[in-house]
């Protein structure tokens, strides 16, 4: 139960670290996105993946998998959403649109892999 908390608080770390890079270049958060949240970001974002599935019962993995997934797909949506806007200029950013980029990227990437790997999941048959 200790590694799941500890889990589910470090991606939630993970994740406002990914907010944060994609509202700093709309304006809607004060300051620049600092190193650390380039760096923290996909850093909590696994390893808060890893102790959730260490400690998570193994009825619950496939919906928790699932759910962080989803939750980093819907990071990426808001930063394609960001880019598009952007690039459309009906959205003003302060600054470079990189960090954008690079939500778009890695929690694309990492939402699309787990929701991939329960959709082979759900198509393999059942072991006898």
């Amino acid at each position: 139960m200790v590694l799941l908390l500890s889990g589910a608080a470090l991606l939630v770390l993970g994740l406002f670290a990914g907010t944060m890079l994609v509202a700093a270049p709309l304006g809607l958060a004060s300051g620049a996105a600092g190193l650390a949240l380039w760096v923290l970001f996909p850093l909590f974002c696994i390893v808060g993946y890893a102790l959730c599935v260490v400690g998570a019962r193994a009825g619950l993995l496939a919906g928790l998998s699932f759910a962080i997934s989803c939750l980093l797909l819907v990071l990426g949506l808001a930063a394609a959403v960001a880019l598009v806007l952007a690039g459309a200029a009906l959205v003003q950013t302060v600054g470079s649109t990189v960090s954008l980029w690079y939500v778009l990227i890695v929690a694309g990437l990492l939402g699309s892999i787990g929701a991939a790997a329960r959709s082979a999941a759900a198509h393999e048959p059942a072991a006898r």
